[in-house]
């Protein structure tokens, strides 16, 4: 890819031009000019992304808890804040067409923006594993259904490599996979949730419905986790609003987010919150084989539930990891999406979809979450409050530059962050943010070592 300087508006606002369009596959952490998404791509490429099965286990985990009622309130809170707060982290990149790796370097340094790099892939390669495991569950229930044929592990095996193969194609591969999936998720998430009434109407209604829940403390710690099985791409969210065209203004892109992020997260959560609250189950595969009596039916939702680990994979969990190995380890965007994809047959997935895992996934989001929302705010502040929406693009990208190594404030600001979160667990992505940020803040004025990186 060649670069060749544009005309700089001002100080600080020089944007490299990129003069070789990209093709499938060819991903670079260079500055993006060429954008390849609109408005309604963009909204149905996050709506593709985002059905997650973490929220239908994350709903299952409030039986006991909140009500229906609480629940949707809970949703739609978390969703808010995750829209607005997608907004504000991606503005660098929708500026300037720089992803996260790029990003993190004005605040934590070359070296140091392993730190962000590293507890932003841990959870999407465990997320990875997760879903793919699901997916192929999925598959080998169809595959027993029409043909009488099960095998999960040649399943899985199988599944990972076709989603391998999908990542390798970038973004302009997952733009259309994602476009495209979001019409068939859409209706076959309507379906699913209007199947669930009919059949557990009554248990619904005397188990989640007439019950008086609370909106305490456990009330605010389910918005949490709602929007903390998004606070990894509030993090990395340059990554996609660098594809995102010039034009599209915030309140629009709040718009975006919200409306993307809401139906998927409304459905797929209240859908585990009725399905274990009337039968008890966790798993998504025994759920909805009990809850479908139509073969073809069943099938149809089955297979939705295969797609939708494809389409969610590809986008938030492949990306940011494949981003990460290619700043650090130098490696070409396809070489990076295999590794993340063979490194998430290692995560055990077979053992974090049992039943009693539930309560384990909602600690392990709490606890990624304590170290995703100091790291948020550090960027937050570092952006808008020391550099008021203006990086120098050439000290980004000089490795020899004012941004080389690390910078102590980020570092000292995310262990404060942290520990702040660890100590409000219930609430731990809101608990970090004011200490995290605000510690930077300071740091970044008066601690000596930082002041390369404040004058940067």
């Amino acid at each position: 890819m060649t670069l060749t300087p544009a005309a700089a508006s001002g100080p600080g606002t020089h944007i490299p031009e990129i003069i070789d369009h990209k093709g499938l596959g060819e991903e670079s952490l260079a500055p993006q000019e060429t954008r390849i998404m609109g408005s309604w791509s963009y909204l149905f490429a996050w709506l593709g992304g985002c059905v997650s099965i973490g929220t239908f286990t994350v709903g299952s985990g409030l039986v006991g808890t909140l009500n229906l009622l609480q629940t949707f309130v809970a949703i739609a809170i978390g969703c808010t804040v995750i829209g607005v707060a997608l907004m504000i982290n991606g503005q660098a990149g929708h500026k300037y067409g720089i992803p996260f790796m790029v990003q993190t370097r004005s605040a934590f340094g070359f070296s140091g923006s392993r730190l962000p790099a590293l507890v932003r892939s841990v959870p999407a390669i465990v997320w990875f594993g997760f879903q793919s495991w699901i997916g192929a569950g999925a598959l080998n229930l169809v595959s027993e259904t029409l043909f009488g044929y099960s095998n999960l592990w040649a399943f899985f095996v199988g599944f990972q490599f076709l989603q391998i193969l999908l990542s390798v194609l970038g973004f302009r591969g997952i733009k259309w996979l994602e476009n495209i999936g979001s019409v068939f998720i859409i209706c076959s998430l309507v379906y699913m949730f209007f199947s669930v009434i009919n059949k557990y109407g009554d248990a619904i209604a005397t188990n989640l419905v007439n019950v008086e829940g609370t909106w305490g403390a456990p009330f605010w710690g389910a918005t949490m986790l709602f929007l903390g099985i998004y606070s990894t791409m509030m993090l990395n969210v340059s990554d996609y609003s660098r594809e995102l065209r010039h034009g599209v203004g915030p309140v629009r892109q709040v718009a975006i987010y919200a409306n993307s992020i809401l139906p998927a997260t409304l459905f797929m959560g209240l859908i585990g919150l009725m399905v274990s609250g009337a039968t008890g189950q966790v798993d998504p595969i025994k759920v909805f084989s009990s809850a479908v009596d139509n073969k073809f039916l069943l099938v149809t939702t089955l297979l939705f539930i295969a797609f939708a680990q494809v389409t969610t994979n590809v986008l938030n969990n492949v990306i940011p990891p494949a981003y990460a190995l290619m700043d650090v380890f130098k490696l070409n965007f396809k070489t990076s999406a295999v590794l993340v994809g063979l490194l998430a047959l290692a995560t055990f997935p077979w053992e974090l979809v049992k039943d009693e895992s539930a309560a384990g996934l909602n600690l392990f989001i709490q606890t990624y979450s304590a170290f995703l929302g100091p790291i948020f705010a550090i960027l937050v502040v570092d952006y808008y409050v020391l550099r008021r929406q203006r990086l120098d693009l050439d000290k980004l990208y000089d490795e020899t530059g004012p941004y080389a190594g690390v910078n102590p404030a980020a570092l000292i600001a995310t262990v404060i962050g942290v520990v702040s979160a660890l100590t409000f667990s219930g609430v731990s992505w809101y608990a970090s943010l004011i200490p995290a940020g605000l510690s930077y803040y300071l740091l970044m004025r008066w601690l000596p070592s930082a002041r390369r990186f404040a004058e940067g």
